[in-house]
């Protein structure tokens, strides 16, 4: 693991706490499930370019998706 690997990590997790915390206190499930992806996935990604290309996509999924 590196250290870019592990900053990352930490950048999407704090994303995704906030993509979390949003989702419960608004009922709204699309953000709720994206953030706790968020918080989770970096534990299983081990290289930094599918890393990236995870989260962003996990933090582009609620703009799009409005349910």
């Amino acid at each position: 693991m590196s250290v870019s690997t592990l900053l990352w990590g930490v950048l999407f997790g704090a994303i995704g706490l906030g993509f979390f915390v949003y989702g419960k206190k608004q009922r709204a499930i699309v953000p709720l499930v994206c953030g706790l992806a968020l918080m989770v996935f970096p534990y299983f990604v081990s290289g930094p370019f599918l890393l990236i290309a995870i989260g962003v996509a996990l933090m582009a999924i609620p703009y799009f998706v409005r349910v």
